[in-house]
């Protein structure tokens, strides 16, 4: 596994991944930030975290099927690895731990 840091956006799309399962593309992957985190992020950032992702060891990949609707090309499908959800367990377990380690007085105006 090359590289075990996530960057936040890095893990959003990792995130994306694991809830789309059978249909994280690129384009869905896009739409669910923007429907589920309400940001707007260009499709070739998103294209560049998966491979990367990818690259890390944290999603796999593979062609689907050819559509007329795409003109005929397929869509490069990605999903997460055992690897990539123990890291996004780890990652959320690390996130719980230091809510729970702050002090309920930071939160009054």
């Amino acid at each position: 596994m090359k590289g075990d840091y996530l960057g936040e956006f890095e893990e959003l799309v990792l995130l994306m991944v694991a809830s789309l399962p059978e249909n994280a593309y690129a384009v869905s992957v896009k739409k669910e930030i923007k429907q589920v985190a309400g940001r707007k992020v260009n499709i070739s950032a998103v294209h560049s975290a998966l491979y990367r992702l990818e690259q890390k060891g944290f999603l796999s990949s593979h062609l689907g099927g050819a559509s007329s609707r795409r003109g005929g090309k397929s869509k490069r499908l990605f999903e997460v690895t055992s690897a990539g959800m123990e890291l996004l367990r780890i990652a959320k377990d690390l996130r719980e731990q230091i809510w729970k380690n702050i002090p309920q007085l930071s939160f009054v105006s």
